[in-house]
């Protein structure tokens, strides 16, 4: 079978609407810092009223790391519900114009496209509040067995936890790709959506529900229950035949896999912008080398340049042509 994708990524397709803010702002509007919230239309704009002067951005963690997928010049594709609304044709155009394939039809009707308000700090920190809107119609229905199947790597967001029919939709995929031989992967994506659900993401890990899994260090903390991150890190190279890749900001990252971890380090950055889409664009770039056949090491190197590339501008989808940035970096030849 000829494989169509490097990657399928399935997730909430989101309209990002990012605002700068001081942290006495976020206190002012009962925001905790660094932290996604889920809010209502009603919430979401009260929110809206209180930004400043916006950039409207389309986003989503799968469908960002699809973006940077497609900038690496891997073959990427994207699964999400948008409505047939202005917010929902501006995410439809802005993915594919990315180089991602994007195919999920749009809701005629519901919820309007899902929006996320994105509060950034001085200090490049983001807090979001995010109204899933149409993302909550995603269902096994918009699973296609084919196109999962044509995939070498499933690439699924812990996000997709909160809709129930988003649940199915990411049980019925990860069932067809393992299936098909292929490999699995989640990211955990956010410590409050760990708590949400930290027992269902343990069990697809044990399971062998997923192959894959990338978290941050508080991801991980979250996940096992400790502050401490040694002890975390032992706990997830203990999970059987899990690759786990945790990133640890200006430390860089940790990738395990059984009885070995190695250590990679963070790419420089002349100032951080802005924090958002930074775990998404290193997954990026970490399965564009592991796709590839790259060892861990190098893949890691890769994804440390995508996240660098990301956190250097407001927005997370990127602004310069990733492969070409690695060829001239020597990451990639």
């Amino acid at each position: 079978m000829t494989l169509s994708f490097d990657v399928l990524g399935i997730g909430n397709a989101i309209v990002d609407t990012i605002a700068r803010a001081e942290d006495d702002d976020l206190l002012q509007a009962g925001l905790r810092k660094g932290s996604m919230t889920l809010v209502d239309e009603a919430r979401a704009a009260e929110l809206y009223t209180a930004m400043g002067p916006t950039t409207v951005i389309s986003g989503g963690s799968a469908a960002n790391t699809m973006a940077g997928l497609a900038s690496l010049g891997r073959a990427a594709g994207f699964v999400g519900k948008v409505k047939e609304d202005d917010a929902g044709r501006e995410f439809a155009h802005d993915i594919r114009k990315a180089g991602v394939a994007f195919d999920t039809p749009a809701a005629a009707d519901g919820a309007a496209t899902a929006r996320c308000l994105i509060f950034v700090t001085p200090d490049g920190q983001r807090t979001m509040n995010t109204f899933l809107g149409a993302c909550q119609a995603l269902a096994p229905t918009d699973i296609d067995e084919e196109t999962v199947a044509r995939a070498k790597v499933l690439y699924m967001e812990g996000y997709l936890w909160d809709p129930p029919g988003a649940k199915e939709a990411f049980l019925k995929a990860a069932k067809i790709s393992r299936a098909n031989g292929r490999k699995v992967a989640i990211t955990l994506s956010d410590s409050f959506c760990v708590d949400r659900y930290r027992g269902e993401f343990l069990s697809l890990i044990r399971d062998r529900v997923v192959d894959i899994v990338f978290a941050n260090e508080s991801e991980l903390h979250a996940l096992y229950q400790t502050g401490d991150f040694e002890t975390a890190l032992a706990a997830l190279r203990a999970e059987d035949g899990l690759l786990g890749v945790v990133t640890r900001s200006e430390k860089g990252c940790v990738v395990a896999n059984g009885a070995s971890a190695l250590a990679a380090p963070a790419c420089s950055v002349d100032a951080v912008v802005d924090t958002t889409g930074a775990g998404d664009l290193f997954a990026a770039g970490f399965l564009a080398g592991y796709t590839q056949d790259l060892p861990h090491e190098r893949s890691a190197i890769l994804g440390a340049l995508a996240a660098a590339e990301i956190i250097s501008h407001v927005g997370a989808r990127p602004q310069k042509d990733l492969l070409q940035l690695a060829r001239d970096t020597g990451v990639l030849e």
